[in-house]
């Protein structure tokens, strides 16, 4: 099933936010790819195809700095 423009902006709004929320627990992630764009959920005029890159961008972005995150070792606690 093919995501219609506003579907796709939509998504691209809701990754944003989950970009902010993550940014404030985690810090500042790598996402020079997605910035490089220049494409923002508010970007209504840009097309379909600019926000599908954008939302692939910014997903990969948060995942992998997300994965990283998470291979650093923790250290074991009792509770």
């Amino acid at each position: 099933m093919l995501m219609k423009k506003q579907e796709l902006i939509h998504l691209h709004g809701l990754l944003a936010e989950v970009r902010t929320q993550c940014e404030m627990w985690e810090g500042e992630f790598d996402l020079t790819a997605y910035e490089s764009l220049g494409i923002k959920p508010t970007s209504i005029h840009k097309s379909k195809t600019d926000h599908k890159a954008a939302v692939f961008k910014l997903a990969k972005g948060i995942t992998s700095s997300m994965a990283e995150a998470e291979s650093e070792p923790l250290a074991p606690n009792a509770d």
